[in-house]
């Protein structure tokens, strides 16, 4: 199956290269032992692109911090550079394999003064340019050690490729997100940044570096776990994506005349994490994978989306993609009751929707926020009982689904007073809040238990097929219970979380889970390798969520990237009736290439109202079956919240869909050019000798006015309009 490299002889110097899937890797033995990491690029490797001097000191593979070692380099502020042990370690053997996935690179390397080895894997996806990457430390010395930091992937020399300057060459994307402001990715020169270039090159070090950190249990509250990089002179690109539900790391900064790339989880430095390993002990970090590309940001996203669906748990429902319908958004807001219900009910089943999910307040009389945790139906909102309601659900056709918030515990729930103290985060001897809950702490196997018996209920008596798992709080830095640091009692806890998902579907594996935080606050791949749906936002304006909408197959495949559609009952004061469908149809726009989470008060909508709605759920269903196999590609780059125009296409086997919207936004051009006219420039891949015939054709809403034509000379769609907003789906072949 492989081949296990010997042990090298010291004094020996090797150079190990490997080309997999059109990644060019190559490390250096040094005659002292110590393993260095040359090159990982779409490229092949220059000898003369890399610093003479820095090799030395630089281009380390591991990253490990341990306690009380000395560093005998500078690395100029808080940088994970010259990480002692890791600077020294030392590469005993590797290991070259393949599995049912593709190629294994397994690196055996040891700190001999300390006994700490670090076993560093690097798993291939047969014909994807793009590994997964995670360490394993062991402690086989004699004496205890602590781990404050150790990396997942350590790259130098990421700006060495192409002649210019890297403040010429050099453009950093960073995928920006909070509540309703999800996947706002921006583009930065280093400059822009503080990363200048340091005179002279060949000796830079300053200790400016851009730190992109999660700290805590919303693991995209500020930034998504990703990232892209770009030379603009040679077309190469790096990308990588950190799957991890909580506290993670990654950084750029500078070292001995190069450029170099961090990535890790949680540390002592930036999540208040460190770990002790007594003789014997071991620690594996959570993974990151990381891919390269010589064709740009679209391709890199293409091959993200590939590996997504390779990792990802098997299930029916990210082939099926069923129409989901919420009763939340811009609807009941959380105030369910059985009479409201049932109107909604019948007309989501007439729209032609399969699930049917009650979202939050199914379970208190009044105020729902602070008394989530027993998940007991509410006598007073549901009279007949909340089965009646589920039953009337599969009448129709339909399957039900429930919201819960399984990781909190409200402050005025019963079960909390009489829960014990470790059922939940404590820091300082008190229980942690935030916003009135209590965060449950899932390493506790009676919370689990706990957690386990609500599910079976909720399936067992009532038939419930669908659960949206929302989370509303942030608990910090982490719990110190049973635990080296706090940081550790939070990866403890999210790793047990994960395991308790796992369990879950051992259950039931036909069980459809949503990933819901606040909407998209906790979009990684820890997560979503497991739950099927990831809500993409909260956002209660339709025009903006375009822009989510737009961006969303970035965070998530595009069969997992939940969109709200909900046509307003009332879309505003003094729009005409044309306004109102174009409203109807911008709407349902948004969620077509994605998947459809459908709300909006739709029994009350009038009648030309709903049968757009019905007719964007007829073609969603008639194309849903190419979105799982299809890419996706931004002909105008992506959306930004000043942008007037905002796109996104699928490739699929045999053509295209592309999504365009016309958004009405103050202060902004009208258009290119100040016109009402946009060009999409289509992926060349659809017509390869550029002289085959491309047919476009609107496909919703079909009977609208729209004004497009296909442009060969440039290959190109160009779509027109006088209207202030409007949205429009294309199939392109």
């Amino acid at each position: 199956m492989g081949q296990v490299y010997e042990p090298l002889r010291r004094c020996e110097v090797r150079e190990l290269r490997f080309e997999e899937n059109g990644i060019h890797m190559v490390f250096r033995i040094l005659d002292d032992g110590i393993l260095r990491f040359l090159h990982f690029s779409a490229l092949p490797f220059r000898e003369e692109d890399i610093v003479e001097a820095g090799v030395e000191a630089g281009f380390p593979f591991v990253g490990l911090s341990l306690s009380g070692f000395d560093r005998p380099y500078e690395r100029h502020g808080n940088k994970f550079i010259v990480t002692a042990p890791g600077y020294r370690m030392k590469y005993v053997a590797h290991e070259d394999t393949r599995n049912a996935l593709g190629r294994r690179l397994v690196f055996h390397t040891e700190d001999d003064q300390t006994g700490v080895q670090v076993d560093s894997y690097l798993q291939f996806y047969q014909g994807l340019p793009v590994v997964r990457c995670w360490s394993r430390v062991e402690n086989q010395g004699e004496e205890a050690q602590t781990v404050e930091y150790v990396s997942n992937f350590h790259l130098e020399g990421i700006e060495k490729e192409g002649a210019a300057e890297q403040d010429e060459k050099m453009r950093v994307w960073i995928p920006h997100s909070s509540w309703q402001r999800e996947l706002n990715w921006r583009q930065y020169a280093l400059p822009e940044l503080g990363m200048d270039l340091v005179q002279p090159a060949d000796n830079q070090h300053s200790s400016a570096i851009l730190r992109v950190t999660n700290t805590g249990n919303w693991s995209a509250k500020e930034y998504l776990p990703m990232g892209y990089l770009e030379n603009r002179e040679t077309g190469s690109g790096l990308f990588w994506q950190i799957e991890h539900n909580g506290s993670w790391h990654w950084e750029i900064g500078d070292q001995n005349g190069h450029l170099y790339l961090a990535l890790g989880g949680p540390n002592e430095l930036y999540s208040h994490w460190s770990k002790q390993l007594n003789p014997g002990d071991s620690f594996t970090t959570v993974p990151a994978a990381v891919g390269v590309t010589a064709e740009g940001f679209d391709d890199a996203m293409g091959t993200l989306t590939r590996y997504r669906r390779i990792i990802r748990r098997p299930n029916a429902d990210n082939q099926r993609l069923p129409v989901i319908f919420n009763d939340y958004m811009n609807c009941l807001w959380g105030k369910p009751t059985a009479e409201e219900e049932y109107p909604l009910i019948d007309a989501a089943a007439e729209a032609g929707c399969e699930y049917f999910c009650i979202d939050a307040g199914w379970y208190s009389d009044a105020d729902w926020w602070d008394s989530v945790g027993e998940w007991q139906e509410s006598r007073k909102r549901f009279p007949g009982g909340l089965k009646q309601v589920t039953d009337y659900i599969r009448a129709k056709g339909m399957i039900p689904g429930v919201w819960l918030e399984p990781e909190v515990m409200g402050i005025h729930c019963p079960l909390a007073e009489q829960a014990p103290k470790d059922w939940f985060f404590v820091r300082h001897g008190k229980p942690v809040y935030d916003r009135s809950r209590y965060q449950l702490d899932y390493r506790n196997p009676q919370v689990r238990g706990y957690m386990d018996s609500v599910i079976d209920r909720l399936v067992t008596e009532y038939g419930i097929g669908y659960i949206k798992t929302d989370y509303n709080i942030e608990p910090g830095i982490g719990t110190e219970l049973y635990a080296d640091s706090v940081g550790d009692g939070m990866l403890g806890h999210e790793r047990a979380y994960l395991g308790w998902l796992d369990g879950l579907f051992e259950r039931y594996p036909d069980l459809v889970i949503e990933n819901c935080s606040s909407g998209g606050l906790r979009m990684d791949y820890a997560l979503l390798s497991r739950l099927s749906i990831q809500s993409t936002s909260d956002i209660e304006d339709y025009m903006n969520y375009a822009v989510i909408a737009a961006n969303a197959p970035t965070g998530a495949a595009p069969e997992q990237a939940a969109v709200w559609s909900y046509p307003m009952e009332h879309a505003g004061a003094g729009m005409t009736e044309e306004e109102l469908l174009e409203e109807t149809s911008f709407n349902m726009v948004s969620a077509l290439l994605l998947r459809i989470h459908q709300s909006g008060h739709l029994a009350r909508l009038d009648s030309r109202r709903k049968e757009l709605v019905k007719e964007g759920i007829r073609v969603y269903q008639s194309i849903r079956q190419d979105i799982p196999q299809a890419v996706p590609f931004w002909p105008i780059g992506l959306a930004g919240y000043k942008d007037p125009w905002a796109a996104l296409g699928l490739k699929t086997e045999d053509g295209a869909y592309l999504a365009v919207w016309k958004r009405n936004v103050p202060g902004a051009e009208d258009g290119a050019g100040g016109t009402a006219e946009q060009e999409f420039p289509l992926p060349r891949g659809l017509c390869p000798d550029g002289k085959g015939a491309v047919h476009a054709e609107c496909i919703y809403p079909a009977e609208a006015e729209t004004e497009y034509a296909y442009r060969p000379e440039r290959h190109a769609l160009a779509v027109r309009t006088e209207k202030a907003f409007m949205a429009r789906l294309f199939r392109i072949r």
